[in-house]
Order: C-alpha cells, then structure tokens, then sequence
C-alpha cells in the first residue's frame, strides 16, 4: 500500500500523466496488489482482487463525493445563466474603479463568488475576462503593475477564501470526507466558516496591501472606469427568470449550510442534493441534463472518489497507522505540544505543496498519513480540529503559479510573470503561516480546535 501511495505522489508532482488517467492507474494497482496481500485479520489470508477493487472504489460512495459532484453542477449553472458574471460587475460598480478600489473589488468579488461557486477555477475563470475588458477599457497596458497587481490579487485572494469557506474548493470537501471516513466526525460549514474566515479578512486586507506596497500603481486615477464597468453591466440587460431562481436557491442553500446543526440536522451534502434537483425540475429549473453533462469537470470526480479511497486503505489496511507511528517515533512530535505539532506539520505541507499542481491530489495522497500520525499522538491532541487546520495550510499555493488551477488561469492573461508572482507570494506565504500559528496560540485554541 505504501508502494501505491509513493506512486500517487510521484505521478502527481511530476504529472507525468494526466490527473485523471493516474487515478484509473491507481485503482488498478490497488485491485492487483491489495487482491493479493494478506489481511490483517488473518496472514494466512489473502484480500482476493474482488475486495480490493470495492476498496478501491469505496471513495466513491463517500458522502464528500456527492457534495463535489453537486458543487460542481450548481457551479455549471452559475455559468449558463451568467449568475457568476452578474455578481462580479455589480460588486465591482458597488466599490468603484480608481486603482485603490479596483484591487479592493477584486477582492470582494472572489468573496461574493466563494460564497455561490463551489470552484476556484470556475470563480478565476468568471472573474478573468471582466478583470481584463476592465484593463482594456481603462486603457491600461498589459505589462504595467496596475495589471499585475490585478490579476495577482485575484488569484491570491481566491486561495486565500479557499480557506475560509468549506463549499469554495474540493479540497476542502475532501479533508471533511477523511474527516468523516477516518475520525467518524465531520465539521460543519459553519464551523469552518467561524474558524477559517477571520483569518481570510485578515490575509485579505495584507493582500491588498502587499500588492500595493510590491507593485505600485503606475497611476491612481483611472478616467472611465466606473462607465466602463456600468457598461458591461447594462449589456447584461435585466435579470433573467433563471438568473433570479439561481440566486434564490443559492441564498436558500447559504442559509441551510449556515444553520446545519442549529435549526436543522439535514447535512450539507443532502441540502445540496435538493438545490441541484430544483435547478433541474421541468419549468422552474435553469438547465437540464444534457447542458449539464457538457460544462462538469467529470475527471475531478473520478479523482477525488479514487483519493478518498486512497487515504481509507491505507488505514484499512493498517499502512497508514505503520507509517503514522514511525514518523511519530523517528520526529521527535510525541513529545511537543499541539501548537508546536500543528507548526511542524502545516511548515511541511506548504513546503511540500511547491511540487504539486493541485491541492486535491496533494490532501489526497498526505492528509490521511498526517490523520494517522495525529493518531498515534500520545495526550489530548483534538484531532478533528487538527485536521481541519491543516486542511486550511493545504490551500498556501502562493508561491508558483504551478501550484493552484486559479494562478494559471491568471498566469494566461499574461498581464504578470513568475518572479512578480512570487515577489508577492512568498510574504503572502510567511506572514499567512505567521498568522495562522498566532490564531492556533489564541483564536482557534479559544474556539476548542487546539
């Protein structure tokens, strides 16, 4: 199992294949080489390929799955309609177009968009062609820092709400499906909410800064902004009955996610399940099959269900307790408290993150290791809370723009390059793993997570 688990790692760095063939590789070596391990139970004993193709498969009946597929469709309907469009200009109008307010609005609009488009790529991708008829209408040239520092702040600060918001990316879907499958608990949206999103504000306001202090604004005054964006939002025209029966099930479901656990039991996944249904009813839905069939990433379910089945074999088959117990033994973590733990581990994931395209094949192919040694910890280490701090650190792709789909979609703009990207990621990078070390000492640990 360790053997399959150094091969997923390799083929998602290198990505010496694509993503989505890896996994089908994946699931095949695991029927072959678990088919013909002994259990645990028994030595004597083997799994049989017939059981270990179910445990390669088992991902795809977790609960977290069926969120990312719904997330996915809902966010294939804020495209069709133009939902997602619609909110980014009239964010943009709202807050106004001098330079000082555009990088503002750049921000609001990746929070107002976190919020209803379960996608970072799909948020970056809406925001992009707006952002640059934006620089086009100003004038602006491509090259100059106004647009870098454009383009950079949208893709930063899309990562940076990544962690603020459970339903905003499918890492985050992930690590609570380990959650559920490995600790037998789940976090509610809510409670990721009150956790992760004073510390996006924080790093959003350091953002901007940054950005401002890095690259300077050639000029502060942009004439015809304002008129530019207001034009673009009458060629909009009024909201369409689609448009307004998406936003009604997108408060609707906000609302359901919010009060999971308080008004309600239905979790987030089944609240989900329901929306996406309304949205494809006869008459008062906004797409049917076919439409959505055609805009859904369906390689990013085939990988996501085979890295949850990934992370629970490894426990399944007791390799992911060996390997837990003898980083425990051979680090020294046994013996520190659970702030220094959380330091070390988070300190590893975002150094480790610089060799991986994608956060979701990075919490797919570490997370479950890093449940399994927060397990073998000895003393009261709250291991729910651990793990979804950690799954906070998974979203630190600052750096490269290799590192996350969004910067590469910002990076095909061609409006900044890697060494401007990384002048800004790398005190993006310290000042956020600072910043989440002082709310481990303080706010999380007040919150009960630590």
């Amino acid at each position: 199992m360790l053997a399959i688990l150094a091969f997923a790692i390799v083929v998602w760095i290198t990505e010496a294949v694509s993503y989505e063939a890896s996994a089908i590789m994946i699931t095949a070596l695991m029927a072959a080489l678990i088919g013909f391990a002994p259990t645990v139970a028994d030595p004597a004993t083997q799994y049989g390929t017939s059981r270990a193709l179910g445990m390669a498969l088992a991902g795809f009946s977790n609960t977290a799955l069926a969120l990312v597929a719904a997330a996915l469709f809902i966010s294939a309907a804020m495209t069709v309609t133009g939902l997602d469009r619609r909110i980014a200009l009239v964010t943009l109008s709202a807050i106004g177009t001098s330079t000082r307010r555009i990088l503002i609005g750049s921000i609001a609009v990746t929070i107002a968009l976190s919020l209803v488009v379960p996608s970072a790529t799909a948020r970056s991708a809406c925001v992009v062609p707006i952002m640059m008829g934006v620089i086009a209408a100003f004038g602006v040239d491509k090259k100059s820092n106004i647009a870098a520092g454009i383009m950079i702040t949208v893709a930063m600060a899309t990562s940076i709400w990544n962690v603020g918001i459970q339903t905003a990316a499918a890492q985050n879907l992930l690590t609570v499906g380990f959650m559920d499958k490995l600790l037998g608990e789940r976090i509610t949206w809510l409670q990721w909410l009150i956790a992760g999103a004073p510390w996006a504000i924080v790093m959003s306001v350091v953002l901007y800064f940054l950005v401002r202090f890095l690259l300077p604004a050639e000029t502060e005054a942009i004439p015809g902004g304002k008129e530019a964006v207001q034009k673009e939002l009458a060629g909009l025209g009024p909201m369409s009955g689609p448009q307004k029966r998406l936003a009604a099930v997108s408060i609707g479901l906000l609302l359901f996610w919010a009060t999971e656990g308080k008004l309600h039991q239905f979790d987030t996944a089944t609240v989900t399940f329901v929306g996406l249904v309304i949205l494809m009813m006869p008459r008062i839905g906004v797409m049917d099959w076919k439409t959505m069939q055609q805009r859904t990433p369906w390689g990013t379910l085939i990988v996501f269900g085979v890295g949850i089945s990934l992370g629970t074999a490894l426990l399944t088959t007791q390799a992911g307790q060996w390997l837990g117990k003898f980083v425990v033994a051979n680090s020294g973590l046994a013996t520190q408290g659970p702030i220094l733990v959380f330091a070390i581990l988070a300190a590893f994931l975002i150094l480790i993150h610089l060799g991986f395209a994608s956060a979701t094949a990075l919490t797919a192919a570490l997370l479950p290791i890093l449940i399994s040694v927060l397990q073998t910890l000895p003393g009261n280490i709250h291991q729910i809370g651990l793990t979804m701090l950690l799954g906070f650190t998974v979203s630190f792709g600052f750096i490269l723009p290799i590192n996350a789909p969004q910067n590469m979609v910002c990076l095909g703009t061609d409006t900044f390059n890697g060494k401007q990207f990384a002048k800004v990621g790398i005190p993006v990078t310290v000042i956020g793993y600072a910043l989440m070390l002082l709310f481990a000492a303080t706010y999380w640990r007040w919150l009960g997570w630590i």
